[in-house]
């Protein structure tokens, strides 16, 4: 596979991010530094970061985490606000968001060791749904919402059909349920002032098959491997290494190091 693919299938980064750190000088194949992300890395190549090894590569995994209002979903921010990944459990290991939710925006967040894994699901051509509760301040009816599933362009942003039921009005406030598949940055936001509402609370309760269910805010839940399986379907799995056949090897690897 390609290198930045070997390398976000580490579970180091994005491949975009590899992609980067290739540009950087920070990658070597055999002792060579690369200048190119189109290097093909074969079996038995070393391939180092920043001088260390790669880590061999294990199966992907998938946690579902119910990110609390005020987080950024980064490693690093410049203005010192707390992370997601910094509120964590300690004994995860190292993990990398799937797509991000904005700082005020809360619920389900899904949070990988593969960078592969990641860029696939995050993709709007991969069509899950990310579905959202919504309670916005102002007043709209059914007729209003409907226009969404036409698709709408706002300053030459155009954005996707989207599903959008009224479930409740509450005092000056109407909760909503919103479904859709792009997931463009504060795409709900802008929707919604353009049908005249201003949001106030904003909840991902849902991502394609996963959903945020009881989960505590703060709390993470790893996804079974059975489970992530069935929903990537066999020619995925058997890319990122899940195919029973892979983890047999990883296996007898392993017993052998012992």
């Amino acid at each position: 596979m390609r290198i930045a693919k070997a390398i976000a299938h580490a579970g180091l980064c994005s491949r975009r991010d590899a992609e980067r750190w290739i540009e950087q000088g920070r990658v070597a194949v055999n002792g060579t530094v690369l200048v190119t992300p189109a290097h093909v890395v074969k079996p038995g190549d070393k391939v180092t970061v920043d001088g260390m090894m790669l880590p061999e590569t294990e199966a992907p995994r998938l946690w579902r985490y119910h990110k609390p209002k005020g987080l950024v979903t980064s490693h690093k921010d410049p203005q010192g606000r707390k992370t997601v990944f910094e509120a964590l459990p300690e004994e995860l290991p190292r993990v990398i968001s799937v797509g991000r939710l904005d700082l005020n925006t809360e619920g389900l967040l899904l949070l990988t060791t593969d960078g592969a894994l990641a860029r696939h699901l995050e993709l709007p051509s991969t069509g899950w749904l990310r579905r959202y509760r919504v309670r916005a301040h102002g007043r709209i009816g059914q007729a209003d919402l409907d226009k969404l599933a036409r698709g709408m362009t706002i300053d030459g942003v155009h954005y996707g059909p989207v599903e959008a039921r009224i479930d409740r009005a509450q005092g000056g406030n109407v909760w909503l349920t919103l479904g859709l598949r792009e997931g463009k940055n504060r795409e709900v936001k802008r929707l919604a002032e353009a049908l005249g509402l201003t949001v106030n609370r904003l909840i991902r309760v849902s991502f394609g098959p996963f959903a945020l269910g009881d989960l505590a805010s703060g709390q993470v839940s790893e996804v079974k491997q059975r489970v992530l399986k069935e929903q990537l379907g066999a020619k995925l799995t058997a890319e990122l290494g899940l195919s029973s056949e892979n983890q047999r090897l990883r296996a007898a690897r392993g017993q052998r190091k012992s």
